[in-house]
């Protein structure tokens, strides 16, 4: 019996896909609503491919919103899965916004909004900043020296600096340090980004 819910439940998933990608801007936004209210994690792909696609501003508004709006914590390797991977890097600066307007924790993800931070674009290294300063942890010491060896490796390369996004680089490390204190670790974690 709990088979036939699942297939009908992704019978009814698959149907509003299909309006998602529809050309018509009403039955996209009728799409997104019921994926607000029927939606799991499995829709955050084609969400962020459509979002790619031509799509009309008040639809990319609307999916952009809906993606601020996840609660649920099973979003956050689906999101992730969208931040790291190269197919998605035109849209990947909205979704890192999107991901410091949910309610969902991405303390586990540090070292990875440091290497977004350092080789991104400047204004994902300023949404990586904000999702970094709203990180509760607990934190993992391995990621966090991780973050700091991400750090380390932009300061010594002979790679030209941006002296703007030295500043954030600055405020990310000040707070990795913070972060650091508080896992209680012997390790030395000065770093002084210039």
């Amino acid at each position: 019996m709990a088979e036939v819910k699942i297939t009908k439940k992704q019978q009814k998933l698959n149907k509003i896909i299909a309006d998602l990608n529809s050309s018509e801007e009403k039955k996209v936004s009728k799409a997104i609503k019921s994926l607000e209210a029927n939606g799991d994690s499995s829709v955050i792909k084609p969400l962020a491919t459509r979002l790619m696609q031509d799509l009309s501003d008040k639809n990319k508004s609307e999916i952009i919103e809906l993606l601020s709006s996840l609660k649920d914590t099973s979003a956050r390797a689906e999101l992730m899965y969208i931040v790291d991977d190269e197919k998605f890097l035109p849209i990947r600066q909205s979704v890192l916004t999107a991901i410091w307007n949910t309610k969902i924790d991405f303390s586990g993800y540090v070292d990875e909004f440091v290497f977004i931070a350092i080789h991104g674009s400047f204004l994902e290294a300023i949404d990586c900043l904000t999702i970094i300063e709203n990180l509760e942890g607990p934190f993992m010491e391995e990621d966090l020296l991780e973050s700091e060896s991400h750090l380390k490796n932009y300061m010594t390369s002979d790679a030209p600096k941006d002296e703007q996004r030295a500043v954030i680089l600055s405020e990310i490390a000040l707070k990795l340090k913070d972060f650091m204190l508080d896992v209680d670790s012997d390790d030395d974690f000065d770093l002084i980004v210039e």
